[in-house]
Formats: structure tokens, C-alpha cells, sequence
């Protein structure tokens, strides 16, 4: 792979970085540079946050191959996949915050025309991947038709039995995030698009964070690829329509929105420290072992520091969010690949900035 064709870091004095600073951002660029030439990722956006700042935010590649269009890290969109359940969980915890939702309900109490299955289901369960709700199957992923509602999405899997009782098992469901979804529209009386906007991507200055239709020309979106073995290179990925899981992955954005996401969950402005514990504490299943899970935040733990994010996977695309409180610290970057195969990297990062 080329080096990098476009370059973006945060202009400060070297005096105020401080030659540490200077260090680990040598050190972020070494490792990331490294990893993407490895790994011949076509285009890669890195953005990372630490104590007030945004300390290192670098595009990598191309964001389109054939136009020799470089990444831009402030303005390329990725499909980010699953990091899509984390920014849905704000939306929620909006909800919760306002009381007008209970995790604690069942879900037909937000929208009484889902099917009641064998057992009852409550929200904070689907939300945690405890509700036994199927993941994808068959062609699924690979999704050509629109869905123009949440409703419309539900129908995929709404009359599927679950896969056993809630609580006792943990099993990842995007499609539970699509009945999240329903749930939230439900308890707001609001489309679900419309209040993550209001609620969630303009409140935290997200502006360049959408859901991606498929077939509408959205400015700045990078072109998606897959890895041909065959040929040994990078390939446009084939299309899709993401629209069938808007919650669960769905949305595009900007490394440095996931960023602005992340940072406003350092203090207790946008929500409260009792939201953020809800959304944040990992779950358990009936026999107590932890999930590792709460609602739409995964717990990872690295060199005796937790960490809180998700990962993302989907067609032509791959992310990583995570955040630090203890260091104040975001990490977040996005391949316009799938199945990119991350390697530590966002350890690596990580380490960069905190290894004594």
C-alpha cells in the first residue's frame, strides 16, 4: 500500500504537547501506519482524544481508490456497523433519563404489536443480548431490499421463536437493536431517525454522523471494499441496503464524531451518572456470570484499565470505538473493509499514550 496521501493532525505548539505528547503521537502514527500497510487496508481514519484534546486525528489510504480521493479524518464517512448500538443507547438513555421509558418493561409495553413470544422479554434484555432474539442467517447481511420504517425492519425476524428464556443466555442480536428501536419510537411518539438527530447527533455536535440510505448521494461517504484473494487486492464491495437495521448498524459517520460522542461521556452534562451506569454496567445471565455487557456498551479490559465501546463490522466497513474515563481518553477509527482484522491495534493506540 502507498503512503499516506493525506495528512491531518491538530495544530498545536510542540511547548504545549510537551515532548511526551510528541512521543506517543510518533508512536500512534508508527503503529497505525504499520498496521494499514500490513494489512493493505484501501483507506483508514484514526482519531484519538485524551485530556481535553484532540491529540491525534490522521487519515490513512483512500477513501476512493479509483479517484485517488484521500481520507479525511474530519470529513469521510464510514459505515460504522454495531457502533451504531452505542449511539442508539444515548437515545435511549435520553428516554430513560426523562422517564419515559423503563428497561425494566416488557417491550410490547412500547409496542404492543410485537408478537408475545413463550417467555416474556424486557427491554434492558434485548438491549443486552439476553433476550434470545436470533442474530442474522442465510443471506441476511447481505440485505438489497429497503426498509422504509423500524416497523418494516421488524418483520425480518418478529415471528421468529426465541432461541430460549431471557436471562438465562447471552447471544448476540442486531435484530434485538431493531426492536430497540421500535421501543424508543414507541415511548418518544417520535420516528426513531428524527430524534437521534434531535436527541443525540445535534446535542453532541455529530453533524457529520447519518444513517446511510442506500441509494441517496451523501456527501463526503467513502466507497466500500472487500478483499479479493483471487486478485490479491482490495475490490468495491457489493451493495447493500442497511436500512433493515438502522440501531444496530446502520448509521455512517466521521471518526472525529464518534470522538465528540465519546468525549461528552466524561462528565455528566449530556447524561446523568445514573443513565450512563445503566447503559454502561455489564449484565448477567440467571446463573450470574457476567456478559461483559450492559446496553449497547461492551466492557474491555487491557494492561488493568477498563475500557467501554464496541466494535463494528459490516459490509466494506470496520470500527472500533472505545473510551478510558479514568485517562479521559477516546480511541476511535474506521476501515473502509470489511473484515479488516484489528490486531490489538486499538491497544496498540491505547499504549502509545499510557505506558509510563
Amino acid at each position: 500500500m502507498k503512503k499516506i496521501l493525506f495528512f491531518l493532525l491538530l495544530l498545536l505548539p510542540v511547548t504545549l504537547w510537551g515532548q511526551d505528547l510528541q512521543r506517543s503521537v510518533e508512536k500512534a502514527d508508527s503503529i497505525a501506519q504499520a498496521y494499514a500497510d500490513d494489512k493493505e487496508i484501501p483507506g483508514m481514519s484514526v482519531s484519538i482524544y485524551k485530556d481535553g484534546q484532540l491529540v491525534f486525528s490522521k487519515g490513512y489510504g483512500y477513501a476512493d481508490i479509483a479517484a485517488g480521493i484521500p481520507v479525511n479524518p474530519s470529513l469521510t464517512k464510514f459505515r460504522i456497523g454495531s457502533v451504531s448500538k452505542t449511539l442508539t443507547a444515548a437515545g435511549l438513555g435520553v428516554l430513560i433519563e426523562e422517564g419515559k421509558l423503563d428497561p425494566d418493561q416488557i417491550v410490547q409495553t412500547y409496542v404492543p404489536e410485537f408478537p408475545v413470544k413463550k417467555y416474556p422479554l424486557t427491554v434492558r434484555q434485548v438491549a443486552g443480548h439476553l433476550a434470545g432474539i436470533r442474530h442474522y442467517k442465510g443471506s441476511e447481511f447481505m440485505n438489497i431490499f429497503s426498509y422504509p420504517t423500524v416497523t418494516d425492519g421488524l418483520k425480518i425476524f418478529k415471528d421468529d421463536p426465541l432461541l430460549f428464556e431471557p436471562g438465562t443466555q447471552y447471544s448476540y442480536s442486531s435484530y434485538g437493536w431493531n426492536l430497540i428501536s421500535a421501543v424508543m419510537e414507541g415511548a418518544s411518539g417520535e420516528d426513531f431517525l428524527p430524534f437521534m438527530k434531535e436527541h443525540v447527533f445535534d446535542p453532541l455536535g455529530m453533524n457529520n454522523t447519518v444513517p446511510e440510505w442506500a441509494k441517496q448521494d451523501i456527501p463526503h461517504k467513502t466507497k466500500f471494499y472487500i478483499w479479493h484473494d483471487a486478485e490479491s487486492k482490495n475490490v468495491e464491495a457489493p451493495f447493500v441496503d442497511n436500512s433493515y437495521k438502522w440501531a444496530g448498524g446502520g448509521f455512517i459517520g466521521t471518526t472525529e464524531d464518534l470522538v465528540r460522542f465519546g468525549k461528552a461521556f466524561f462528565n455528566y452534562d449530556y447524561l446523568n451518572e445514573e443513565t450512563q451506569l445503566e447503559l454502561m454496567y455489564p449484565q448477567s445471565t440467571s446463573d450470574g456470570e457476567s456478559t461483559n455487557y450492559g446496553m449497547g456498551w461492551s466492557t474491555l479490559t487491557h494492561n488493568d484499565k477498563t475500557w467501554k465501546g464496541h466494535s463494528g463490522g459490516s459490509v466494506g466497513g470496520s470500527t472500533m470505538f472505545m473510551i478510558n474515563k479514568e485517562h479521559k481518553m477516546v480511541i476511535a477509527f474506521a476501515i473502509n473493509r470489511s473484515n479488516a482484522g484489528f490486531n490489538g491495534l486499538h491497544f496498540k493506540l491505547a499504549d502509545a499514550f499510557l505506558e509510563e
